[in-house]
C-alpha cells in the first residue's frame, strides 16, 4: 500500500513537472513575438499563473536583445511632435550627436 501511494505521488508530481515545463514554454514562445501577440496571449493569463511560472526570468531571456555596448544604434523613422516632419535617426549620423532616451514622461 505504502507502495502504490509513493508511486502515485510520483505520477502525480511528474505530472505537474511536465505542465509548468509546458507552460513556461509556452509562456517563453509568446514572450519572443511582436508586443502585440505578446499582449493578445497574456489577456487570457491568469494572474496566480504570474506566480508560479518563472515570468521575470523567461521575460529578461526572451527580451534581451542582441546588441552590445558600442554598437550602432538601429535606424528608425519617427514623426516630429507637431507631425509636420518625419526625421530619421541615421540622418544625424556623423554630424549631431544624439542622446535615445527610452521612457515615459506622462
Amino acid at each position: 500500500m505504502v507502495r502504490s501511494v509513493g508511486r502515485k505521488l510520483l505520477i502525480v508530481g511528474a505530472i505537474l513537472v511536465a505542465a509548468h515545463l509546458s507552460l513556461s514554454a509556452a509562456l517563453y514562445w509568446a514572450m519572443c513575438q511582436p508586443p502585440g501577440a505578446f499582449g493578445r496571449v497574456m489577456k487570457h493569463v491568469p494572474m496566480p499563473m504570474m506566480m508560479v511560472l518563472p515570468f521575470e526570468t523567461l521575460w529578461m531571456h526572451a527580451r534581451a536583445g542582441r546588441m552590445q555596448p558600442g554598437d550602432m544604434a538601429p535606424d528608425f523613422r519617427l514623426p516630429t511632435l507637431d507631425h509636420t516632419h518625419v526625421t530619421q535617426l541615421s540622418s544625424y549620423r556623423g554630424s549631431l550627436p544624439v542622446v535615445l532616451v527610452f521612457g515615459s514622461y506622462t
